[in-house]
């Protein structure tokens, strides 16, 4: 097996993880800037040019790639994080920002005195009434319409971005988690959030946030696309070879780890992307493609056989996940320039009480594409924003505790 070194400077305790415009949007299990931010100053090649990021999320790593004044790319299925991804690495100018949230101000302001004298579009789709109230439905439509229609293309994401996550607050979903549940029916009749006190609440930090960004100077080239490295080679995309990949991969499928297309869906819903309740099933794992495919592994052969003899069912899952992991890691492999490095980020999850050893697995898979273990460092996870539980055995009520280290594993192409 490979060592791994335990290093809590790694951990960063207690800094802060909203500097910039990493600000702008809450997501599950987002990587830390600073680790980002340390693996881009100590491990990126000399003459690095291009950084790449093959489950980018809001875009981290291309922010701290831009902070460092390196070009980076990235790729993310769910139409929510390359909005977000987009919005982080922009340079907005901040005379227009103001003056279009002045703009918004005084139209809301208008609002609350006239709400019912102006037609405008009341958006609609399936179960929008089960989530919000019609209090909530009427005012994010007024938002939305007047972003929409009164300011510049160019400039809409932005204010888009803390609309978003203004829905989550101003919904009937329960706080804290990254599925939909909704909350107890003897609090419906209580719920009445400040939708519009919410919006500019976030639309504020965000301002600050790209003040502070702006002021850096950082100003370098980010492309965000939306191919699948399990299907396609980067290279063929972005039509260069790749120096650094710095990344956060999930750790196991969407639907039993964290549920990416289920806490994006509301935000998916009101910006209108088709299929928006079917993101999770086009991520790592979610297809089921792979029933006659075997996944071959000598660091964790034990362990995933194990979990066949207890599970066949969960032995699939996981199965499915692992083989899409490996097709997206070959894929990188081949885009991956000569003495080119690549640091992931993973967790080990666990599954039917044994815990899989992504870091030895993607050490391993690695190797099998020519590269070379620099060390795999193992971190405490004070920050990362994840669920404190999970169902290991998608049983009703039966939880166990989420991993608490992090695995830095750091490789480089012979």
């Amino acid at each position: 097996m490979k060592e791994r070194i335990i290093d809590n400077e790694w951990s960063f305790v207690g800094v802060n993880t909203k500097e910039y415009s990493h600000c702008y949007h809450n997501y599950p299990a987002m990587m830390i800037p600073q680790i980002a931010r340390r693996l881009i100053k100590e491990y990126a090649p000399k003459n690095t040019e291009l950084i790449f990021d093959p489950y980018c999320g809001t875009g981290t790593t291309m922010v701290e790639a831009k902070l460092a004044n390196i070009n980076s790319s990235g790729t993310d299925l769910n139409p929510l994080a390359q909005l977000i991804a987009r919005t982080k690495v922009k340079n907005f100018n901040i005379e227009k920002i103001l003056k279009y949230k002045n703009l918004l101000s005084d139209e809301i302001f208008k609002y609350t005195f006239n709400s019912n004298d102006e037609a405008y579009e009341l958006f609609d789709f399936k179960n929008i009434d089960y989530w919000f109230s019609k209090k909530v439905i009427k005012e994010v439509s007024f938002i939305l319409n007047k972003i929409r229609k009164e300011i510049e293309k160019d400039f809409q994401d932005f204010f888009i971005i803390p609309l978003s996550e203004t829905l989550r607050e101003a919904s009937y979903t329960r706080n804290g988690e990254f599925k939909l549940y909704r909350i107890a029916q003897d609090k419906l009749e209580t719920h009445n959030p400040d939708t519009f006190g919410i919006y500019f609440n976030k639309l504020n930090r965000n301002i600050q946030g790209l003040k502070e960004l702006t002021k850096t100077g950082a100003n370098t080239t980010t492309n965000i696309y939306d191919f699948n490295t399990c299907d396609i080679e980067p290279e063929d995309v972005i039509g260069k070879k790749i120096d650094f990949v710095v990344t956060s991969p999930p750790y196991g499928d969407s639907r039993t780890t964290v549920a990416y297309g289920q806490f994006s869906r509301l935000s998916n819903q009101w910006l209108g992307i088709k299929n928006a309740s079917k993101i999770d099933n086009l991520l790592m794992g979610g297809s089921k493609n792979h029933k006659n495919v075997e996944f071959k592994t000598k660091y964790a052969f034990k362990e995933l056989e194990e979990i066949q003899n207890n599970d066949l069912k969960r032995f699939n899952e996981v199965k499915e996940f692992l083989v899409d992991y490996e097709n997206s890691i070959n894929n990188v492999s081949k885009s991956v320039r000569k003495k080119g490095r690549v640091a992931y980020v993973v967790g080990n999850r666990t599954v039917k009480g044994t815990q899989i050893p992504l870091d030895y697995i993607t050490v391993e898979l690695f190797e099998k594409n020519g590269f070379t273990h620099i060390k795999t460092i193992v971190r405490e996870i004070p920050n990362k924003r994840m669920p404190k539980e999970n169902s290991p055995t998608n049983k009703t009520g039966v939880k166990s505790k989420t991993m608490n280290n992090e695995y830095i594993v750091i490789m480089e192409k012979e």
